[in-house]
């Protein structure tokens, strides 16, 4: 059966994860996903806007990664995809006013295919006519324009609210991820089964902001029970990420990422059906800790740990190219957050997990 095709739509400041965990979850689960800018081509970069809660009227803003396009924009015809994923962020206040993506996606809503949006992204469609009479939801600032716009807005009771009418799914901010992903793969005939798993996230501070992010939402879409904990902490704690990413120097750059909230208190393995070490610097010091169990299997790693996998007595497997994963008996590993699709793939293997179209 030919994969389903998702277009992803962008653009500069889109809203971090609201572009990169759906991107990577829908291909973990078996999808062929285009992620396209207008004025861009396959290998562009989006500069990405982490928008984070604070304690003031609203969110504040920092960089994120870079986000890599893999489709042209000017090349994408409606009719070849099966559904369209809309990221927040900035760049739908300026999209909601190209010509060309409002024609693209006024497409896929006369068509009646799946469309998910989420945080500012809704003003895309409000540009495109496809609100009217419809219920939706958005981050709160929003709802007077989807109101303008003859939308029948849903005040969302928190960050995490998502509003489900007919082919269209709306969220306020990633922390809805999980729910709308989960609603759009069902939109796109999808069935997942297999997905009754407890699994545990080993998190501290400063892990990498994807390598967190990325699977914890995309085993939560499938279903799972996932618990996210770290040492000395407790549920609702806070662990800060770091953002990494390949800018052109000879080794990767660092920057603040998202706060990563914890919703579990105690470590006890053997209630968990698998284990999720995210990456990043927080592995350098949870390796000490007395807690933490090391074993010897073959594996792989950022090519800059390989010294340290070896000596550990692992066998090194090469990441060759640095998105490529390996399963070795219950062990997945991989170098770097652009292996997340077969990492996550992977891991669904070994836990018996399935998405079916």
């Amino acid at each position: 059966m030919v994969p389903k095709r998702v277009l992803l739509i962008c653009g500069d400041y889109t809203e971090d994860y609201e572009a990169m965990v759906p991107f990577q979850a829908l291909q973990a689960y078996g999808l062929t996903v285009h992620a396209v800018c207008p004025g861009k081509k396959a290998g562009d970069i989006c500069r990405t806007a982490i928008h984070q809660v604070s304690s003031h009227q609203t969110f504040y803003e920092i960089r994120g990664h870079n986000f890599v396009l893999n489709a042209t924009f000017d090349e994408v015809e409606a009719s070849s995809y099966h559904g369209l994923v809309l990221p927040g962020g900035r760049a739908p206040e300026y999209l909601a006013h190209n010509a060309s993506v409002v024609e693209l996606v006024t497409k896929f809503a006369s068509a009646g295919k799946p469309i998910t949006s989420i945080c500012h992204s809704q003003l895309i469609l409000a540009a495109a006519g496809a609100l009217k009479g419809r219920k939706c939801t958005a981050y709160s600032p929003v709802g007077p324009m989807l109101v303008a716009a003859g939308a029948h807005w849903v005040e969302p009771e928190n960050l995490a609210t998502t509003v489900v009418d007919g082919n269209l799914i709306s969220a306020p901010s990633y922390f809805g991820h999980s729910e709308f992903i989960h609603n759009f793969v069902k939109a796109l005939g999808g069935s997942i089964t297999g997905a009754n798993k407890k699994i545990l996230f080993l998190c501290g501070d400063y892990m990498e902001d994807y390598e967190v992010i990325v699977p914890f939402q995309s085993l939560q879409a499938l279903g799972c029970h996932v618990d996210a904990v770290c040492p000395k902490k407790k549920a609702g704690d806070i662990c800060p990420t770091a953002v990494h990413d390949f800018e052109g120097d000879q080794t990767y750059s660092e920057k603040p990422g998202h706060d990563f909230v914890l919703n579990a208190n105690d470590l006890d393995a053997p209630r968990y059906d698998a284990l999720v070490i995210p990456g990043g610097r927080s592995p350098e010091y949870l390796a000490l800790n007395e807690s933490i169990i090391a074993w010897g299997r073959k594996c792989t790693a950022y090519p800059a740990v390989k010294l340290n996998v070896v000596l550990a007595g692992a066998t090194w497997l090469e990441p060759d190219p640095i998105d490529r994963c390996f399963t070795d008996g219950d062990l997945v590993t991989g170098a770097a957050w652009p292996g997340h699709p077969q990492f996550i793939s992977q891991l669904m293997a070994l836990l018996g997990i399935q998405v079916s179209f």
